[in-house]
């Protein structure tokens, strides 16, 4: 596919020929004796926009002009901010605006969709996940069960790798739906495996998980700004996702769900309810009586959180202008040559144990040390390499394609290949 060197030309003429270099201009790289440092951490955190502090300093003058006045008036009126980034997450997300909003944090969001449509019986009350799913997914799933009087052991079914392997096998995922039938309420998969950065089938789950009936939920994290989703045509049920990673959004910022319209449009489908769901043209009125809005937004349950999505606003234009297939095409190149390098650095003992089919990844990479990998992270962050390591011995690698360049694989291959 690429006809990759070893030489630092490859890395030059790539960045010279790529039509999204000039953003990583846009960003505030931390600094390592006076220098960029190389920044291989976006599915951690992203970096900060040059044009976030503009952004909230807009809304810091509406506050300070305005006052209470700003919720209809100012520059950006406060009553409805959310929708502000519905467009944008609608075309990454692959659904309809109605279909997405922006609330809360992500397992915040987790747990109030999962209590929406996890309606256990007698027979049908069983909760299938990736075995070793980020630990909030796990708690969230846990706690869910034993609110509802269920033994996690039994109503949770996790679906691991083979012996000896580290990734799941789709054949194994949709042989173990199929194998639950009829006792399987619900599918909990992470898009992107945090650990193994494996992206899942995601429209094969949806698939077989709605032939025996169950809901299919997904925790979008690691793929949420990094991989072209079409939620709505695989007819996933709900999704969250946080934007404080791919988004660039800062720590903590506001997260996102999407409600697939069959079910956003029915204003009976259960919900934990807040003012800020109900029914625009009554809400006012102040009456008991909740009246949810019939499309994603029907589940925001408190005020707009300005300030805590201000940041994903002001990212998101960035997003709208770069395009995400664009991202996604630049991501597959940018990946494909760190790989690359990475397998030329015969020295140090290590495994990639993300898949090698792009289809199947995304930006990250994660490199599996059998001993010392937690030594050898300390030494590429003190050489100037930020990347984060995950238990036991994986240090993850993401190349975000919007602000990392060729240039930036090629140094940190030379990093290892000169000091490793």
């Amino acid at each position: 596919m690429f006809a990759f060197s070893t030489d630092i030309s490859y890395a030059k003429n790539a960045d010279t020929n790529d039509e999204l270099a000039r953003f990583k201009k846009e960003f505030h790289f931390p600094q390592k004796d006076g220098k960029d440092v190389i920044y291989f951490c976006g599915n951690s955190l992203g970096l900060q926009p040059r044009q976030t502090a503009t952004a909230i300093e807009v809304e810091l003058e509406s506050w300070r002009n305005h006052a209470v006045g700003g919720y209809f008036g100012g520059t950006h009126p406060w009553l409805k901010y959310h929708q502000y980034c519905t467009p944008a997450l609608a075309k990454m997300m692959g659904c309809k605006e109605e279909e997405v909003t922006v609330m809360n944090a992500l397992t915040v969001n987790l747990h109030l969709l999962m209590l929406s449509f996890y309606k256990p019986s007698a027979s049908r009350y069983k909760i299938m996940m990736e075995a070793g799913a980020f630990p909030s997914d796990q708690y969230a799933v846990e706690t869910l069960v034993k609110h509802f009087g269920l033994n996690p052991d039994e109503a949770i079914i996790e679906i691991a790798p083979r012996a000896g392997e580290k990734l799941l096998r789709t054949e194994d995922i949709l042989q173990s739906i199929q194998e639950a039938g009829d006792s399987l309420a619900m599918t909990l998969f992470g898009g992107i495996n945090y650990y193994t950065g494996q992206l899942f089938d995601m429209a094969g789950i949806t698939q077989a998980a709605h032939a025996v009936g169950a809901i299919v939920g997904f925790d979008l994290a690691h793929v949420a700004g990094n991989v072209p989703m079409h939620l709505h045509d695989i007819d996933a049920d709900f999704a969250v996702w946080c934007s404080y990673k791919y988004l660039n959004a800062g720590p903590g910022a506001i997260g996102g769900v999407f409600v697939h319209e069959k079910h956003a449009t029915n204003s009976n489908t259960p919900r934990l309810a807040g003012w800020w769901g109900n029914d625009e043209q009554t809400r006012f009125k102040m009456e008991k009586g909740f009246i949810p809005k019939t499309n994603a937004s029907g589940w925001n349950i408190s005020t707009s959180q300005v300030f805590n999505t201000v940041c994903l606003k002001a990212s998101l234009e960035m997003f709208e202008e770069a395009g995400i297939d664009r991202l996604r095409k630049k991501s597959i190149h940018l990946t494909a040559y760190l790989e690359f390098l990475l397998k030329e650095l015969k020295h140090i003992n290590f495994s990639i144990i993300t898949p090698a089919d792009p289809e199947q990844r995304g930006a990250q990479l994660c490199l599996y040390f059998k001993e010392r990998g937690k030594e050898i992270h300390d030494k590429m962050i003190s050489s100037g390499i930020i990347v984060d390591y995950r238990e036991p011995g994986v240090i993850r690698v993401a190349p975000t394609p919007m602000y990392c360049s060729f240039q930036d694989v090629y140094c940190f291959y030379e990093i290892l290949k000169n000091n490793f």
